[in-house]
């Protein structure tokens, strides 16, 4: 997500919630999930050729949610406020029962049925941090882990007017069972900030990990 416009438009986010490692979010029970019981996951056993012809098998898990008509599970959204300070990407901190801890991540989310990954994403980004935008382009389609599931996701790049009301006076729209904090990290100290966060006792999102490294060998390389 790119915006461009004066200093003045950019009030310091308002986030209702504040999510820190001490907070009284926490797992009290781990129990197994009968299939009968889950409603977003499924585990399935597949049985394949390898390249010689062997037959194996191969345990994963699927999500349940994908749309009939889609490929695609998800999307994150990347979300760069062009400041005259300098960038800054928009991210998250919201707590993930599977860690039991609060992870930063970017605005990401699962597609409705009948919806393109674009307009997941510019509903997404309303809805977790109330900013209002136009797509500007979109990924590949991504594996997050593909040696253990084949859920995927399409990074979409949106921009935002920040110069709009409703980009000066943020309304998320979450659901009873989301809570989340927003901020914003210069592109500059991502690494650093990745770091830091993580010796705080947050979890680090891939993604994030991904995009401040990258911004280290760029750096390194001078690319």
């Amino acid at each position: 997500m790119i915006a461009r416009s004066d200093e003045s438009y950019f009030p310091p986010v308002q986030s209702k919630m504040v999510l820190a490692p001490e907070s009284e979010a926490k797992v009290i029970a781990t129990e197994p999930l009968a299939d009968s019981e889950a409603v977003w996951t499924k585990l399935v056993k597949k049985i394949y050729l390898d390249p010689k012809g062997i037959t194996r098998t191969w345990e994963s898990a699927e999500r349940r949610t994908r749309p009939k008509a889609s490929g695609i599970d998800g999307v994150g959204i990347v979300a760069i406020l062009e400041k005259p300070t300098g960038p800054e990407v928009v991210l998250q901190k919201q707590y993930r029962p599977p860690l039991d801890k609060i992870v930063i991540e970017l605005p990401a989310g699962l597609i409705d049925e009948g919806e393109t990954a674009e307009e997941a994403a510019v509903r997404e980004l309303k809805e977790e941090t109330g900013y209002v935008c136009e797509v500007i382009e979109s990924s590949p389609v991504m594996f997050n882990d593909p040696g253990f599931t084949n859920t995927n996701l399409k990074m979409v790049h949106v921009s935002v007017d920040m110069s709009l009301p409703q980009n000066q006076n943020l309304e998320p729209e979450l659901e009873e069972n989301e809570f989340i904090e927003v901020f914003h990290v210069k592109l500059v100290d991502l690494w650093e900030e990745c770091i830091r966060l993580e010796k705080e006792g947050y979890a680090i999102d891939a993604r994030i990990a991904n995009l401040a490294e990258g911004i280290e060998i760029a750096k390194k390389f001078r690319l």
